[in-house]
């Protein structure tokens, strides 16, 4: 008796999904998407995103209506035409990640930096007002 149920085409069928399954030098790749984490710690929404290789000063930061939004270029620098190449990925283009934020953030103490190829936005989480609860007395007519 399987615990699991085996999937036999399961193999075949992820082979013709594959982008490389019949023309190892084409991919259908149109647009980079950076990785990005979101966490939470006591006082921070913290999100790291990895994007080797990238210029920070092409990358624009946003915190809107409880949304963070990520906005970056990036380019080839030196394209040699000698080189015969049988995929290529890496190439010129633009990103944009968002993502909604799980609390109240303080959006003007935000701060971004970008370190060894991972950018980490910092986002500090509004403290909460300590409510005063008081007793009301029932009135009667």
């Amino acid at each position: 008796m399987n615990i699991i149920p085996r999937k036999s085409f399961e193999e075949m069928d992820n082979f013709f999904h594959d982008d490389d399954w019949f023309f190892p030098v084409f991919s259908s790749k149109k647009f980079f998407e950076p990785d990005m984490d979101v966490y939470e710690t006591e006082k921070n929404v913290v999100a790291k995103l990895s994007l080797p290789d990238i210029n920070p000063d092409d990358v624009k930061v946003s915190v809107e209506n409880g949304v963070l939004k990520i906005f970056g270029e990036f380019e080839e620098k030196n394209e040699e035409n000698e080189k015969n190449y049988w995929k290529k990925e890496i190439r010129k283009g633009s990103f944009q990640r968002s993502a909604r934020i799980p609390a109240e953030v303080n959006e003007e103490k935000t701060e971004a930096v970008y370190e060894k190829g991972i950018l980490k936005i910092t986002l500090p989480k509004v403290e909460e007002k300590k409510k005063k609860g008081r007793e009301i007395k029932v009135k009667t007519k």
